[in-house]
């Protein structure tokens, strides 16, 4: 518990120091290019790195850092899966948020971006993770919603409950 508090602290001052230099009030916003993604994308996992945070990367590309352990028990494809999360942009940001809400998708299932089916797959029932998904695994060039373009999204997800698949 102690180390999931103190790692949502550290990517909250990371996120923070990120905001503030990178704020232009002057200029209209203009999504990044891929390239900008890309370049914006290697320089947050620089400063993760660097602020002694273990980062894993899935097979499709997914970044994630596992915040706590669970009971040590995966999804696996058709299970339906309880999370709580909070997405948010590399800045700080929050896009979208369950709150004390929860959310049920079936994991494989249809509707979901490509980078959450991979990446959860990788939290454990009790467990928590952040997900670092690039724009590919994302919402692409298009973007969706209030999601810019290009733009990687990061998510903290609980998974409080999995429902196996009969």
């Amino acid at each position: 518990m102690k180390r999931r508090l103190v790692t949502r602290f550290l990517l909250a001052i990371i996120i923070g120091v990120t905001v503030a230099s990178c704020i232009d009030e002057g200029e209209p916003y203009i999504p990044p290019t891929k390239a900008e993604e890309d370049a914006l994308l290697a320089e947050y996992l620089d400063t993760l790195t660097n602020r002694g945070l273990d980062i894993d990367t899935t097979a499709l590309g997914v970044y994630y850092i596992t915040d706590s352990i669970g009971n040590g028990v995966f999804p696996q494809d058709g299970d339906t899966c309880v999370v709580k999360y909070t997405g948010s942009f590399i800045d700080g940001g929050i896009f979208d948020s369950t709150g004390d809400n929860t959310w049920e998708y079936v994991l494989g299932g249809e509707g979901l971006i490509n980078g959450w089916n991979d990446a959860t797959r990788f939290i454990d029932e009790e467990g928590a993770a952040f997900l670092i998904i690039p724009s590919e695994l994302g919402y692409g060039e298009t973007g969706a919603g209030s999601i810019p373009p290009n733009t990687t999204i990061v998510f903290y997800v609980e998974m409080v409950e999995i429902k196996p698949h009969n």
